[in-house]
């Protein structure tokens, strides 16, 4: 097996490897997974994912982080899904990372965003020493803030960025969702934890939780 860093009942999530390049591109090459991200097109260059975008998710592992961005995989089948981070943002606090993910249309509506962050805030208070898990993303893309909303994260605030480029909705703003120990811990035995495998609704568009 690839060097796994954890699993879900349907998800395997492991390291990046240099094979992976392909798939990164082919991810980013599809205006709806880029929607909420540059509007449509693609936020690298096949030789920027190659030199630039892969090389600092393989450095991750390297400097043997306890954070990183992971390729997620179908238990099932081994087909691609997309990718998820947990790591702090720049100038953030260690024990505060940022929640994202990505994944290809195919595999939207299929409950697996919820899936895989309820399963990386689980190990990140469990096993990382995190403090507090925080996720961001468009006013507008209502699939994700759904995403957070299951995976136990509540709504923190609504803010605007000065991103460098516009895109359609930047107008509504952006919000930003989080989850604390005491929050997460308190709801160990809650309705979180008694739920059945999360199911997004079939038209659902799990864009990336942070965009841009």
């Amino acid at each position: 097996m690839m060097d796994a860093f954890l699993q879900t009942e349907r998800l395997l999530l492991r390291q990046f490897t240099s094979s992976d390049a392909g798939r990164l591109v082919q991810l980013d090459a599809d205006p709806r997974v880029m929607r909420f991200i540059t509007g449509g097109p693609p936020e690298f260059s096949a030789h920027e994912v190659e030199s630039e975008v892969l090389p600092a998710y393989l450095d991750y592992y390297r400097r043997g982080s306890r954070y990183g961005f992971w390729a997620v995989d179908e238990r099932r089948t081994g087909e691609f899904v997309g990718w998820f981070h947990l790591r702090p943002a720049p100038d953030a606090p260690e024990d505060r990372p940022e929640l994202g993910y990505r994944l290809r249309q195919a595999s939207w509506g299929r409950g697996y965003a919820t899936e895989g962050s309820r399963a990386l805030i689980d190990k990140g208070f469990t096993e990382l020493g995190v403090e507090r898990i925080e996720a961001s993303t468009m006013v507008i893309n209502t699939a994700s803030r759904r995403v957070m909303e299951k995976a136990g994260m509540r709504l923190i605030r609504r803010f605007v960025a000065d991103w460098p480029v516009a895109i359609p909705g930047d107008e509504h703003g952006d919000v930003e969702y989080a989850i604390t120990r005491q929050e997460w811990a308190a709801a160990e035995s809650g309705p979180l934890k008694n739920v059945d495998s999360p199911k997004e609704d079939s038209n659902a568009d799990p864009e990336p939780s942070h965009h841009r």
